[in-house]
Formats: C-alpha cells, sequence, structure tokens
C-alpha cells in the first residue's frame, strides 16, 4: 500500500513529465466518493476558489474521474481538469517516436476519448436529418461523433494489426539468429535505460523523468564467456496503468514474452519500492510471465543502490550474495555491471540442453555448425564419426533438429 504523499509526489513527477508548471499540489482525503464531483460540493468550492486565486489553467486530479465528474468540476473550477489517465496519455502522446508508438497512443486515446464525448462536445443536443449517407433521420451529433471515432478506432486497428506482423517477421529473422533475448523490465524510472546505455555503451535518452522513453531498442552484448546475445530496452510499468495503454501497447510488450531472461530492474531506493515490484509483477502475470509460468527465467536487479545508506547497502548485497536470481547494481556508477554480466551467463548455460551428437567427419559443414552455435563440451573422434557432446540454447536445438531434418 503506498503512502499518499508517495503517490501525491509520483503524479506530480508525472505532471512535470510534460512540462506542467506545478503551483499547488495538496492530498485530499475523500471519506466517500461522491458520483457528481468525486469530492464533497465543499472540498469542490473551496479548490475552485483557489483554482481562481492562482490563475491555474489544468488541475489534475489523481484518480479515474468519470466523464460526469470531469465535466462538473471543470463547470465548478473553471479550468481544464484532466485525471490520471488522461495524465498518462498526455505524456505517452508527447513521448512516442516511432511509427508504431504513435499508432498505439492514438488508440488509446481514442479509446478514452470515445467515453468522454458527453463531456468533450457543447453540440451534442443537436439532431442531425436524414440527407445523405452519413446519419438516418433523427441521429443525434454524439452519435455521428461516436461513429467517426469508432471508424477512425478500426482502421488504427487495422494499421497495427500490419506492424504487429512486421514486428513477428521481425522476430522471426531473430530467431535465425544465434542470439538468446534479453529484456529490461521494470516501474518507469526504475533506471532500465541507465543500465542498458551501461551495459551496451549505447546513448539511449534515459533522464531522472517518469516515461523517459516508450519505444523498445535492442542492441547486441558480449557477455564474458564471449556469448553473445540481444538486450533489450521496453516501455516502462506504472500503477493503475490505463487499459487503453495495456490493450494498445500489448505488441509492445509481447516482446518480453520473447525473451529467454527478463531483468526486473527496481529502483531500491525508492520508498515504494515493494509496491513498485508487485505492479509490475502483476503487468507481467497478465502477459503471462510470472510464478504460476515459472519464475526461473526472471532476475531481479536492485538498481540504484548508490542512494543507499552504507549499513543499507551492505544488506541489499548480502541477499544478492545468497539468492543466484538476485543482484544489486547502480547503473549510474557500474557497480555490480560485471556481477550482472556473469550471472547472464550462467543463466544462459542453465537454459542450455546438453546433446549427444555423431556426425560423419565428412560432414563438415554440421560440425562448423555445431561449433558456431554452441558449445562443443566433449569431442571424440573415430574412423567414421565425430561423437561430440554439445550445449545449444533451447532455440537453437529445435533448429538443429530440423536441420538434421532437413538434410536427411
Amino acid at each position: 500500500m503506498r503512502a499518499p504523499e508517495a503517490r501525491l509526489a509520483e503524479a506530480a513527477g508525472l505532471a512535470l513529465a510534460i512540462e506542467l508548471e506545478i503551483v499547488h499540489q495538496e492530498v485530499v482525503r475523500v471519506t466517500k466518493p461522491t458520483p457528481a464531483t468525486l469530492l464533497g460540493s465543499g472540498q469542490a468550492e473551496r479548490y475552485g476558489e483557489l483554482i481562481d486565486a492562482m490563475e491555474v489553467e489544468v488541475a489534475v486530479v489523481d484518480a479515474a474521474l468519470s466523464p460526469v465528474q470531469q465535466r462538473n468540476l471543470e463547470r465548478v473550477w473553471r479550468c481544464k481538469v484532466i485525471d490520471r489517465t488522461g495524465l498518462i496519455l498526455e505524456i505517452f502522446g508527447a513521448r512516442a517516436r516511432t511509427h508504431e508508438g504513435r499508432l498505439q497512443v492514438d488508440l488509446a486515446a481514442l479509446t478514452y476519448q470515445r467515453s468522454r464525448l458527453v463531456r468533450s462536445w457543447t453540440h451534442l443536443e443537436r439532431q442531425r436529418g436524414g440527407a445523405g449517407f452519413m446519419g438516418g433521420p433523427g441521429e443525434s451529433q454524439i452519435e455521428l461523433d461516436r461513429r467517426i471515432i469508432d471508424d477512425k478506432i478500426v482502421k488504427l486497428k487495422r494499421q497495427l494489426e500490419e506492424v504487429k506482423r512486421t514486428r513477428e517477421l521481425h522476430r522471426s529473422a531473430r530467431r535465425k539468429v544465434p542470439y538468446p533475448i534479453v529484456a529490461l523490465v521494470g516501474y518507469t524510472n526504475a533506471g532500465k535505460s541507465t543500465l542498458f546505455n551501461r551495459l551496451t555503451r549505447s546513448d539511449v535518452f534515459a533522464k531522472d523523468l517518469l516515461f523517459a522513453t516508450l519505444d523498445p531498442t535492442m542492441r547486441r552484448l558480449k557477455l564474458p564467456s564471449g556469448r553473445q546475445i540481444i538486450l533489450s530496452d521496453t516501455v516502462g510499468f506504472i500503477s493503475d496503468l490505463p487499459t487503453q495503454l495495456v490493450a494498445a501497447f500489448r505488441a509492445t510488450l509481447e516482446e518480453v514474452l520473447e525473451a529467454d531472461i527478463i531483468l526486473h530492474v527496481r529502483d531500491v531506493a525508492h520508498p515504494d519500492s515493494d509496491a513498485q515490484r508487485a505492479d509490475v509483477e502483476e503487468v507481467l502475470s497478465d502477459l503471462g510471465v510470472g510464478p504460476e509460468q515459472g519464475s526461473e527465467h526472471i532476475v531481479e536487479v536492485l538498481n540504484k543502490i548508490d542512494l543507499l545508506p552504507a549499513e543499507e547497502r551492505t544488506r541489499v548485497g548480502n541477499i544478492a550474495a545468497r539468492d543466484d536470481s538476485v543482484i544489486a547494481v547502480s547503473a549510474l556508477d557500474g557497480s555490480g555491471s560485471a556481477e550482472l554480466l556473469a550471472l547472464l551467463d550462467r543463466r544462459l548455460n542453465a537454459l542450455r540442453l546438453t546433446l549427444r551428437v555423431d556426425v560423419d567427419l565428412a560432414d563438415g559443414a554440421t560440425l562448423a555448425w555445431l561449433y558456431q552455435h554452441g558449445e562443443v563440451l566433449e569431442r571424440e573422434d573415430d574412423e567414421r564419426q565425430a561423437h561430440l557432446l554439445v550445449g545449444l540454447d533451447p532455440a537453437e536445438a529445435s533448429r538443429f533438429e530440423r536441420r538434421q531434418a532437413e538434410t536427411a
């Protein structure tokens, strides 16, 4: 359970992420939500006076407002009112850079707006006549507007399906490359992009800002053993992530399902670190990655240990030393980076399948393939064949079986 003050600080961070100037912030105790305005009438009027005195143009309510509550608060406060969902959508709209990202944000925004037509339009009482192709006799303007939005939603979904097919082609191409995939996931601002840059020596945008990066990025990384992997940086999660965004970004989030190892990056110095962990695990579980599916592919990366007091840093280090599924790091100063890479090597080795293979000595192509794509642990030759004990990643083992079947 989050402390109200921590929740308020996060809401302020979201507002700052789209460069809103905060002139006042306050925790409001609501004993019983009011259907009309969420707040009681007395509270609503008091904040209306405050908003008027401070000449506030936008009021952010860190809760899910119904369309009626949003409309009524705007009337009382005489300014634009946005709720938590609207605020997060604004951030995503400002940050999306790729074609897919913009499509996903547009879809989420339209789905959100559709339920708020009653608030967004002032001409909804008018009726549209029956002339022309659009609208039958007596069709109200709200129905027409909703139909226009529905048509746009259908078009966007169709475009996203095309993007999804393209993404699947990219995945298929990656499966042909002998590189395991490691995905970074975590609460927004946990330090995923900073860690990504530290490990891959890249320059992905990283800042002390909520949702600093939205579009997934992939880079090749060499582990201490010489093994090559693909490291993927994904969009950050947040508590009460709007359902519209979860649905729209599902194709992006499903990249996590393709990963051989998931690095759950946590801001261990944050006062709500445990609650953030629960939020991330809930989203992962919704995607089909969680304890019930087996957690042997998940490593918990306790980041930002440089911000901890010495005693707490020692305690976190001891936890990591006792548990091979936990590692303590500082993406900022590099502490623990070498240990993390070594842990990835051990984990990937543990996932490897060990196969005994007999190959004709004349079949140089197969022998070369096994040396290139796997790790030859033992080899004994007789006059005709090489008898090998080979370690292969699961994907490589399947590829080898298909290769043998095709050449049989």
